[in-house]
């Protein structure tokens, strides 16, 4: 069970939270909150081939489409670092000023992937644990979404949860979703691919944390139910 001490946000941020949905388009922006940090220093340590981990993912019940990934600035794809904090091994850390996932794999390294982060008025901080995780989710958006965004009502057709997209190559969510929960319920954030991976490097969600699918189903075999996540000020 999540620790109901794990997660605290502004009134301003419980706001946000609210709103979020893990999609795109216009938004009521709310105020940013607290001071603006510096992103993590680190130094890279290795690098994987790129040529052989964003092509077209093995084993799939949809196809991860491979990405040209010279399209995306070189910091924002997946490697191995030096990593300046003390969190133990197999916790995640987002540094949401830096568009950077971090995987800690063992004291002071660990694996970064490049992220989209919530638009202004939609970031957050804070501590969750993954309570959930799901491949080829389906996307519900919440009702606050589709009232604020009405063009995505033509996106929509029913699923159990309700309306929304049905997990696969369509749906906002992308091949895996990781949720998070705090405070003993479901925050509503969600850490998943996405249908855009040429956006990561940018402030792009309603508060969730997209990566490109090869990363997010690299990073989702890796994680275990009850893993904590750290997302820190912007």
């Amino acid at each position: 069970m999540p620790s109901r001490r794990s997660f605290t946000l502004s009134s301003l941020s419980l706001a946000a939270a609210s709103l979020a949905g893990c999609g795109t388009g216009s938004i009521v922006a709310l105020p940013e909150i607290g001071p603006s940090r510096r992103s993590l220093t680190t130094r890279t340590l290795a690098r994987p081939n790129y040529a052989e981990v964003y092509v077209e993912y093995p084993g799939e019940r949809f196809p991860i489409s491979p990405i040209d990934y010279r399209r995306i600035d070189p910091q924002y794809l997946r490697q191995t670092v030096a990593f300046p904090r003390n969190e133990p091994p197999g916790s995640i850390v987002v540094d949401p000023a830096g568009y950077s996932l971090y995987f800690v794999e063992s004291p002071q390294v660990a694996t970064r992937y490049g992220v989209g982060v919530g638009r202004e008025g939609f970031g957050w901080s804070g501590t969750a644990r993954i309570n959930m995780k799901r491949d080829w989710a389906d996307w519900v958006p919440p009702p606050e979404m589709v009232e604020r965004e009405p063009e995505i009502r033509a996106q929509l057709e029913m699923t159990p949860r309700g309306p929304g997209v049905r997990g696969g190559p369509k749906s906002p969510l992308g091949a895996r979703t990781l949720y998070l929960f705090g405070e003993g319920r479901d925050l509503g954030y969600r850490i998943h691919g996405t249908t855009e991976p040429y956006t990561v490097g940018t402030n792009v969600s309603s508060g969730c944390i997209r990566m490109i699918n090869q990363d997010i189903a690299h990073l989702y075999a890796r994680v275990a139910l009850g893993t904590p996540v750290s997302v820190l000020p912007a």
